[in-house]
Formats: C-alpha cells, structure tokens, sequence
C-alpha cells in the first residue's frame, strides 16, 4: 500500500518553475529518490497554470514518510520553498488495486 501526496506549489513569474529547477539541478530531487521508501518524486508543470507545478510525491508507507519529513533534506526544501515565496495546497492518496473490471480502461 502505497502512499501519494500531492503538492500543488504557486507562485509568481515563474517562481514556482525556478523552485522546481533548483531542486532538480542542486541533487535535492536525486537525494530524495535514493531515500528508503521512495518510490516516486517527480514535478510537472500545468499546461493551464504556468504558475502551478505540481509535486507527485509517492513512498512505500507512512514511516518512509515520516523518515523523510524527519531528515535534514526537509530544511532544504523550506529554505527554497521560502526563497521562491511559494503558496501549496496537498491532497494525500492511499494506493487501492485496480479492479479486474477497470483494467480495461487502461492502455498500457
């Protein structure tokens, strides 16, 4: 059962993208990866938003979680997320499996 959280960060004339890049470019986005329990950590940008990137954060459970907000890595993130004066709102998931008779909405 894994648990997804996804961050919605705003911001003004691109502060939202320059976050986004900063935390890619510095190692911050690799670094967070290679913690135990990370099974997803990638940003996109909205196509209707320019000003919003959204954070799809997923780990194996709730103590990985919990491991990470716990480590220095989360000083560096408030440090950039105040750098860039971002805005987020988050919505938290639960991974379910996909039911036999749903699987045939999905192209893979």
């Amino acid at each position: 059962m894994a648990i997804t959280v996804n961050l919605r960060y705003r911001g003004t004339n691109g502060s939202a993208l320059s976050f986004a890049r900063e935390m890619s470019e510095s190692g911050t986005v690799n670094a967070i990866r290679a913690e135990a329990g990370n099974l997803r950590y990638e940003y996109f940008q909205s196509l209707e938003d320019p000003e919003t990137i959204l954070l799809i954060d997923s780990w194996r459970n709730q103590n990985a979680i919990d491991a990470h907000h716990a480590s220095p890595m989360m000083q560096t993130i408030a440090r950039l997320r105040e750098k860039y004066d971002l805005h987020m709102s988050v919505e938290r998931y639960i991974s379910a499996e996909t039911p036999d008779s749903e699987n045939r909405f999905i192209r893979k």
